[in-house]
């Protein structure tokens, strides 16, 4: 049997007035979400979170109870706001492990993860990041484009490619972990790994410091190096660990998968010439072809842009390609005055983005930047210790509006 011990605690941090995070851990699942979208929302969504993913999982511990959970908790999101359009463009991070059942009746450890909060690996002294984060500088370093290094002060580390509540669909990573007995895992939003250095924490998570002094003391040193967002933390440490019959590694999108239509074949009774067929069937794919990558090209990426005074996103390019013109996809709820003197000569420029979701969240972190640049910092500690073994009670902790 697989069995662990957990402690947590979340963190308001010392610049935001708000703590938009959420944490929930149990006896067979930890979750950590970073919400995000401003006006209260992003509390509601990574709150909304946590507790369908609880949910859902728990009424089938499985690898695909587990995905199901998180692609139920992107569909209540979405459905949240919705119902409520003031909440519109909140959305919200996921780094969740479960202890999930295969066929053979074995219990193992699962992580799924969507966007950029982190799960780490400590064991023998050594740390191992187990999850990748989806945002667009680490997506260029995966790519090549970037080193990890560059990645790590690039402007655009924290536009994040993937979230839920953006999209009906959502690519979710899910990964077995091999663990042994006396492994820690830690799982944390990235107001914990943009404050810390990976030395730092493994000297602060790692054994032989209790669970609870651990995580009490990531918290208290994230502060200290700056503490510029909200701080989450679940640490667990393996007593018992069951390999799985079955590992699983992959990235599963919610999308439905297409239907192919298929018509039954006609006999030609023409006497068309098998030549004049080939010909004519090369100059239409021939054309077909150009139509489709000229239409994939007009409208393959998306840009920000001032509408009337409200920052719009539009699908295409921004001067139009032959006959494509681009389309204006929705209006966000920000205002273009709202933003920062550079950030304002930048959008009239126009801001391109490779997706409906990255320019929905830039223009979200365009927004937030420009209220941070507005406020005077203050101090509010929120701090949640969750501590126990596998036969302990559930016990949540979840942001506060």
């Amino acid at each position: 049997m697989t069995r662990w011990r957990y402690a947590a605690a979340t963190d308001v941090g010392l610049v935001r007035d708000t703590n938009e995070d959420a944490v929930r851990v149990d006896a067979t699942l930890a979750v950590v979400a970073d919400g995000m979208g401003g006006h209260a929302a992003g509390e509601v969504a990574s709150t909304l979170a946590v507790e369908m993913i609880a949910r859902v999982f728990h009424e089938d511990e499985t690898v695909d109870g587990l995905y199901a959970a998180v692609e139920a908790a992107n569909r209540l999101v979405l459905d949240d706001a919705a119902a409520n359009p003031e909440r519109f463009g909140m959305g919200t991070t996921v780094i969740a492990v479960g202890l999930t059942e295969d066929v053979a009746g074995m219990v193992s450890p699962t992580l799924v993860n969507v966007g950029d909060s982190r799960a780490y690996q400590l064991r023998d002294g050594a740390l191992r990041q187990l999850s990748d984060d989806h945002s667009v500088a680490e997506e260029w370093v995966r790519m090549g484009r970037l080193t990890p290094e560059e990645a790590e002060v690039h402007p655009r580390r924290h536009q994040l490619t993937r979230v839920l509540g953006m999209d009906q669909s959502v690519d979710i990573d899910i990964v077995s972990i091999e663990a042994q007995a006396g492994d820690r895992l830690l799982l944390c939003s990235d107001g914990l790994s943009n404050e810390l250095t990976p030395d730092q924490l493994v000297q602060l998570a790692g054994p032989p410091m209790p669970l609870e002094d651990a995580v009490d003391q990531l918290v208290t040193a994230a502060r200290g190096a700056g503490g510029r967002d909200n701080i989450s933390v679940v640490l667990i440490e393996f007593d018992e660990v069951v390999s799985t019959l079955s590992p699983v590694k992959k990235t599963v999108s919610t999308a439905p998968s297409p239907v192919a239509n298929q018509a039954p074949a006609r006999r030609r009774h023409s006497r068309v010439t098998w030549r004049v067929m080939f010909a004519g069937l090369i100059l239409v794919g021939v054309a077909a072809g150009f139509v489709a990558i000229m239409h994939w090209y007009a409208y393959s990426s998306y840009y920000l842009a001032d509408d009337q005074g409200i920052i719009a996103v539009y699908q295409g390019q921004p001067n139009g390609v032959l006959w494509y013109q681009p389309r204006k996809v929705l209006e966000t709820t920000f205002p273009s005055a709202h933003l920062r003197p550079a950030d304002q000569r930048a959008l009239a420029a126009t801001i391109t983005e490779p997706s409906l979701n990255a320019a929905l969240n830039y223009a979200a972190y365009l927004n937030r930047a420009w209220h941070l640049s507005r406020s005077t910092p203050t101090t509010t500690t929120t701090t949640v210790p969750v501590t126990g073994t596998t036969r302990a009670v559930t016990s949540t902790t979840t942001a506060k509006g």
